[in-house]
């Protein structure tokens, strides 16, 4: 058994190097204290865990409850949330019509599916600017149907951040339901319709239960990243609604507050784990 692990050591240790490691050193950054002008020094201080939920007086030195932190990272979970949902609302029919159409089509919308993953995210969220800016595609194509007279607060706001979400994360969630259910017995689907059975309990008893591991593998793979999205939030949030991962890239830059940062990123480090074990959890229960 050890000597089948020998050709996978050179994989493990550049992932204990790369994730571990600079993990363990952000955990202890989070108990040390805040040097004046960045960067951490001793002696050991909770006032980095502190800061998730106090807030501290400059003039008394007193703390006070202050949930701005807990309400970005509950917004954070909200839109991941919001995101995921969406993912697979739009994206379970989208992989079921990829998966009934003929072996060449099949291909072609694979490839529509993928191609935003040609170019980066950075270039499709400031492509989204282009459509729900003042002056964007769709503001512009609303106002000469005459349907507004001037153009919509589209951009800067949650619902530009959940677009923006959504739009990157949907080819994670299409995928795998893809997958699922192309390893299906279309005569499954085929006899329950024979038997009578409506769409909606073809859906139901015979789509959803094979599909099943691709929607949980899908929804990690939406959540996952869209909890700690950065870019996102960044650019069509613009400031207005922060995420989790702006939050705690504030605090490394110009807040100059390591401690709190790592402390941040220790939660939300946490609440990635607790996704995990959910859908641990859940595959469990589905096998």
């Amino acid at each position: 058994m050890t000597r089948g692990l020998w050709p996978a050591l050179p994989a493990l240790g550049l992932v204990a190097a790369m994730t571990v490691v600079p993990l363990g050193i952000m955990a202890v950054v989070s108990v040390l204290s805040p040097a004046p002008w960045g960067g951490v020094q001793a002696p050991l201080s909770a006032a980095g865990w502190q800061g998730l939920a106090f807030r501290q007086d400059v003039l008394e030195g007193t703390l006070h409850l202050s949930a701005d932190h807990l309400l970005i990272y509950a917004r954070s979970f909200a839109l991941a949330l919001a995101t995921t949902a969406i993912c697979l609302v739009l994206g379970f029919p989208l992989a079921w019509v990829i998966v009934t159409r003929p072996p060449a089509q099949r291909r072609l919308w694979l490839l529509a599916v993928t191609v935003p993953f040609w170019t980066s995210l950075l270039v499709r969220t400031l492509a989204m600017m282009l459509v729900l800016g003042d002056q964007g595609v769709l503001n512009t194509g609303l106002q000469r149907l005459g349907l507004i007279a001037a153009p919509l607060p589209l951009l800067y706001n949650d619902a530009a951040v959940l677009a923006g979400l959504v739009y990157a994360a949907l080819p994670f969630m299409v995928l795998p339901v893809y997958a699922a259910l192309a390893r299906m017995d279309a005569a499954l689907v085929e006899a329950a319709a024979d038997l009578h059975a409506s769409r909606w309990q073809i859906l139901r008893q015979v789509l959803w239960p094979m599909a099943r591991p691709g929607v949980l593998s899908g929804a990690v793979l939406v959540f996952v990243p869209t909890l700690g999205a950065y870019v996102v939030p960044l650019i069509l949030g613009g400031g207005r609604a922060m995420m989790a991962g702006d939050l705690i890239a504030l605090q490394f830059g110009a807040g100059r507050n390591w401690p709190l940062g790592a402390a941040e990123a220790m939660v939300l480090l946490a609440l990635l784990g607790l996704a995990f074990a959910l859908r641990r959890l859940l595959a469990g229960r589905v096998s």
